[in-house]
């Protein structure tokens, strides 16, 4: 009998860990859906979302966000971006924040940098993104990858590695035409639905 306990709690723990994300971003958007009446609609195309984009980064990459991304983003292309310095509530739960901010944006910017990948809440934000595009959105693509600085392939997360592989990102130029091009191209990534 005691072996019998033993086995299923390890069987519960393995299914717990497996499906952590998952259980994760079920519990935090029950919650945000309980609290929130502004939730219209479940449908993708009727659904009016605060925020063209939410932009995930890591503290330490602030000056790029708020003195340059804001700069070309939101005043020169007139596109609403929610950031957590800025757009948060405060005396939310982090991870209330962060779920509502994805949920009412139409896309997630994430700024990947070497400091991204050892936040654990920059890590928290990109999994929410993740599981709000396959869960909530059926399978949309509403993560857009920006490669902020060089980063090794063997230094990211396999997850972020099959992202890569998959779906299209963009690097941050070190030139002046390269600066051009992409503006215009984040801009058009972030506009597309």
């Amino acid at each position: 009998m005691t072996g019998l306990m033993v086995f299923v709690i390890i069987l519960c723990g393995g299914v717990s860990y497996r499906f952590r994300w998952k259980l994760r971003y079920l519990y935090y958007m029950v919650k945000v859906k309980w609290y929130q009446s502004e939730y219209k609609s479940d449908d993708t195309d009727a659904r009016f979302y605060m925020y063209a984009a939410f932009v995930s980064y890591a503290d330490e990459d602030q000056t790029f966000v708020h003195k340059i991304l804001l700069h070309q983003l939101e005043k020169v292309g007139g596109i609403q971006l929610c950031l957590h310095k800025r757009n948060f509530l405060p005396g939310n739960n982090i991870a209330t924040n962060i779920t509502s901010a994805i949920h009412n944006s139409r896309k997630t910017i994430v700024i990947m940098s070497p400091y991204y990948l050892a936040s654990y809440w920059c890590m928290f934000e990109y999994n929410m993104a993740r599981m709000e595009g396959i869960y909530e959105r059926d399978c949309e693509n509403i993560l857009f990858l920006v490669l902020y600085k060089q980063i090794s392939t063997c230094d990211l997360p396999l997850q972020i590695l099959e992202l890569l592989h998959c779906q299209s990102y963009i690097e941050y130029p070190n030139d002046d035409y390269g600066d051009v091009v992409f503006w215009e191209q984040l801009k058009r990534a972030i506009q597309s639905c």
